[in-house]
């Protein structure tokens, strides 16, 4: 049940109690008025007003806007009629025709907007007790200030308790994915990951083709439980590109106020071949940024398939910085020879400096390259946040 929902109720209850109390405070007094006949015609309108819109103001979803500016507006005209039904009203210093049944007026403002619709309807109320009075007294200020204060902070914890229902709800939530993924994992374990393993195994004992089959099986093996314990990506449409031997990940995942980690879109590079090394808290940048470096990434690795052999290992390191991401692409395979990248690029394939070099300028940072022969290669890939959220 809603938080505010009792709000609501004791909001109904407060209009019908204070349209009692009106009407009796009238008919005790009525002999004091010189126009009786203005409190009458009032106090009709508003107890056929408050009974019959006792619906709008049994949740949030009946009160409308429109509502709110009727129900104002009658409790308004009520306080500026004072004068016309007594003149004395003035002088004397009395109630009002709609008493306190205006404060409901105000709350329900409060319940349905917070304090900043508060505020604005007391302070509407504040106006015209003071053009009522021509001449506010001292009690006069002492009941505006009461209302004023009194719906603001209604207002505010109405919208404490919004917030908090949120975040209940929320957490709800993630708890309830949390333990169907475990659910989920437990199930995996069992079944697909031990056949996965078992493929492995008998395909790397086996040789020829069959190890080909145990090394894919290890490296769906090492993603899906990286996927089961992690939950950091969801799930990838994988394609192999038998042309290119290169191995395309798509990932679906939602933006996030502008933001994007970057880890999701790097983790389904990990395999039994691909170590994948990150910070424990999420790596945000703009969705643009994060996608051309997942993507320069893709291409790194790519390299080290096509030129450093099927057997070769890499590592990706993600370093969050305050200023800047750096995204280290390492392999241990026979490296680059001496002037190798500048013959490839007078030839055409330019894919280190289009696919790497060229997204890392466009986004305003920096790809260097080292290689020893005989020892390996290593891409640094450096973002600077300033740059990137440009």
């Amino acid at each position: 049940m809603s938080v505010e929902q009792p709000l609501w109720r004791a909001l109904t209850a407060y209009r019908v109690l204070t349209m009692v109390y009106a009407d009796l405070l009238f008919a005790f007094k009525s002999g004091d008025f010189e126009r009786p006949w203005v409190g009458v015609g009032f106090l009709a309108v508003l107890s056929v007003w408050t009974l019959a819109t006792l619906p709008k103001v049994s949740g949030a979803a009946r009160c409308t806007k429109r509502f709110l500016v009727a129900d104002l507006t009658i409790a308004l005209t009520g306080i500026l009629l004072t004068p016309l039904a007594d003149a004395q009203a003035q002088l004397q210093d009395g109630p009002t025709l709609p008493t306190i049944w205006t404060a409901g007026a105000v709350l329900a403002y409060a319940i349905k907007g917070g304090w900043r619709w508060a505020a604005a309807a007391s302070s509407l109320v504040a106006a015209a007790n003071i053009v009522e009075r021509g001449e506010p007294s001292r009690d006069t200020l002492h009941n505006v200030l009461l209302v004023w204060v009194a719906s603001i902070a209604i207002g505010y914890v109405v919208e404490v308790a919004r917030a908090s229902e949120r975040t209940l709800a929320r957490a709800l939530e993630i708890e309830a994915a949390t333990r169907e993924r475990e659910r989920l994992a437990r199930d995996i374990h069992d079944s697909v990951l031990q056949v996965l393993a078992m493929v492995q195994r008998r395909g790397t004992a086996l040789g020829g083709e069959a190890a080909e089959l145990g090394r894919m099986a290890g490296e769906q093996e090492v993603a899906l439980r990286s996927l089961v314990a992690g939950g950091l990506s969801r799930p990838s449409h994988v394609s192999e590109d038998e042309s290119q031997g290169a191995v395309v990940r798509m990932v679906d995942e939602p933006e996030e106020d502008g933001q994007h980690d970057l880890r999701t879109l790097l983790t389904p590079h990990a395999g039994s071949r691909v170590t994948f090394a990150e910070p424990g808290a999420p790596v945000l940048l703009p969705r643009p940024a994060a996608a051309e470096l997942a993507a320069a990434v893709g291409a790194a690795l790519d390299n080290v398939r096509r030129h450093a052999g099927p057997d070769a290992r890499a590592w990706i390191l993600v370093e969050d910085w305050p200023d800047e991401v750096v995204v280290t692409v390492r392999d241990d395979g026979p490296g680059i020879p001496e002037g190798r990248l500048a013959q490839a690029e007078s030839e055409g394939r330019l894919g280190v400096a289009q696919s790497i070099r060229g997204r890392l300028r466009d986004l305003g940072g920096t790809a260097d390259l080292v290689s020893v022969p005989g020892q390996g290669t290593e891409v640094e890939l450096k973002v600077p946040r300033g740059k990137a959220e440009r």
